[in-house]
């Protein structure tokens, strides 16, 4: 009897030890670091990047740390962040005592590559690995690729990738990415230029320093790239002066809509006009790095395609 009792324990702890070991959590991150934990993370901080991608598959942070404050983040927009704790609202600041209270399992960032740096910068990294260990998907060079990545990431997150609603916003994507190519289709010879306008000057983005550029590329929307960045080093943009602002001239221009202000001051600017674009008015908005989700993708590009669809494709030669 004591012999089966003990054979029994023994099972028993057995077991124990073969599901504790069952639910350990490992994850190879966007930087090639390998994270492993004893058990699944169920309490994770994010960075606003990485909050907009894992919240429409399910899995909500206890604790965001945001580049700007909450209600400018693009990426935030339209997110149910009710419950969850905003531990930073400014580029490279995290409030170390609110994160540490949450008791964080893991930290999810972004890793950037062209740059070698996690989401937030040096500072917010040296100070929330203190707490926990930081993991995420790479911003790679196709928002299309981050969103699988983050489907991957969420699902061994314990994410349902099957759930009605994730479904329903892919479908309205694949949807929006139809329309996007045929209008485009539609308007052979239209060319494109991604800005961003400043007040010291006008900065004209390179295509392959955007992913969300890089997929209207793919579908093909032909953006016009300046010859003044070095697409790999750490600027995304050739910056032209006000007096040159027509140095690019294009059928259609996108200016980055990271904030309301930037549009206000291109138009304010009394050069604008010297892009035959600008002056036609074939101005949309360029959701610029921002994109982490299908349903914001699908808006985003709604709106392009309405765009495209009002354009001349015969402004510029």
């Amino acid at each position: 009897m004591v012999l089966r009792t003990l054979a029994i324990a023994a099972a028993f702890s057995g077991a124990v030890v073969a599901a504790a070991q069952a639910e350990s959590w490992t994850y190879t991150d966007g930087s090639g670091q390998t994270v492993t934990l004893d058990a699944v993370p169920q309490r994770i901080i994010a960075s606003q990047d990485a909050a907009a991608g894992l919240i429409p598959l399910g899995i909500r942070p206890v604790g965001i740390y945001a580049d700007s404050p909450v209600a400018e983040a693009k990426a935030l927009e339209g997110l149910d962040l009710a419950g969850i704790e905003i531990i930073g609202q400014a580029w490279g600041e995290v409030d170390i005592e609110k994160a540490a209270a949450l008791e964080p399992d893991l930290i999810i960032a972004e890793w950037w590559n062209r740059n070698a740096v996690w989401s937030g910068g040096e500072n917010v990294v040296a100070t929330l690995s203190q707490i926990a260990p930081i993991t995420g998907v790479s911003a790679g060079d196709s928002i299309v690729g981050m969103i699988e990545d983050y489907e991957v990431l969420a699902q061994s997150l314990g994410a349902d990738l099957a759930a009605p609603a994730i479904a329903q916003n892919k479908t309205a994507f694949e949807t929006a990415v139809a329309d996007f190519k045929a209008a485009v289709a539609s308007k052979p010879g239209l060319t494109a230029l991604a800005v961003y306008a400043g007040d010291d000057a006008l900065y004209v983005a390179d295509p392959a320093g955007a992913a969300e550029l890089l997929d209207m590329q793919s579908w093909g929307l032909d953006i016009v790239k300046p010859q003044g960045v070095d697409a790999t080093g750490n600027n995304y943009f050739e910056t032209v002066s006000w007096e040159n602002a027509d140095r690019y001239q294009a059928d259609l221009i996108l200016v980055d809509n990271r904030a309301e202000s930037t549009m206000a001051t291109a138009l304010a600017q009394p050069t604008w006009t010297l892009m035959k674009a600008a002056e036609a008015g074939q101005v949309a908005e360029w959701p610029a790095f921002w994109l982490r989700n299908y349903k914001a993708y699908a808006g985003a590009l709604t709106d392009l395609t309405a765009a495209i669809n009002a354009a001349d494709p015969d402004l510029t030669p």
